[in-house]
């Protein structure tokens, strides 16, 4: 039986005007890629701050198993303030996760780990090129590849392919999929595109204000998100 990284128990959220979620229980099994979905506004990036320990609970816990120590989160978020004149190469940018302000003066060994997860990646071949000057979906692979780096064993993309063009959201969840199949790493997805959902995912968790629901993907039917939406 596989085991369980991350355990939402009896979770409830609000803000001092408006409830967001109330008695969620949802238990994420290791090596799963989950696909958390709902409109705008639900709650999902509130629910994705409390994982990342940015926000309390208003009452119940997220633990992870065995131990927080034991579960390495990596988060690739929608936007990052970059733009046209952001000095640092692809390279560098991936680099900050393990370098901090010491890139010139890397280990080989850390030089070697770079150039893995940029093959990985497929960011090998443009990686001299300055982090402002990417497409929107090699940045998306910039940032992934710097979660990446720190060999995370759960990895958050929150609504990472939102602002990303059909091929490009195919080419890094395409991407992703094939590292968790590989390395049994951990995935949660937070989007809004349910087709893109079906698409990746194994298993989802649809949040409604005060309601939740969770399931196998393939489940996830045209017949039951419209009663979900009507709930």
């Amino acid at each position: 039986m596989a085991d369980t990284i991350l355990k939402l128990n009896d979770l409830s959220f609000s803000f001092p005007d408006k409830p967001v979620f109330s008695h969620l229980n949802y238990d994420l099994t290791a090596g799963i890629f989950l696909s958390i979905v709902g409109e705008n506004g639900v709650g999902k990036t509130t629910l994705m701050r409390m994982v990342l320990q940015e926000l309390k609970p208003s009452s119940g816990s997220v633990d992870f198993l065995p131990s927080r120590q034991a579960v390495n989160v990596g988060y690739v978020p929608q936007f990052r303030n970059i733009d046209m004149e952001y000095p640092l190469s692809i390279e560098d940018f991936v680099s900050l996760n393990q370098a901090g302000f010491k890139l010139p003066w890397r280990s080989r060994e850390e030089k070697r780990r770079v150039r893995q997860i940029l093959d990985e990646t497929g960011l090998a071949g443009v990686c001299k090129r300055p982090l402002g000057e990417a497409s929107g979906g090699e940045k998306q692979k910039a940032y992934l590849a710097q979660a990446l780096l720190d060999e995370p064993n759960l990895l958050i993309l929150d609504e990472s392919t939102a602002s990303l063009d059909p091929i490009a959201k195919n080419e890094l969840l395409t991407l992703v999929k094939q590292i968790n199949q590989d390395q049994n790493l951990t995935v949660i997805f937070i989007t809004h595109d349910i087709p893109l959902a079906r698409q990746y995912a194994d298993s989802y968790l649809f949040l409604k204000p005060d309601h939740y629901e969770s399931g196998l993907i393939a489940d996830l039917t045209d017949e039951k998100v419209g009663r979900m939406n009507n709930v």
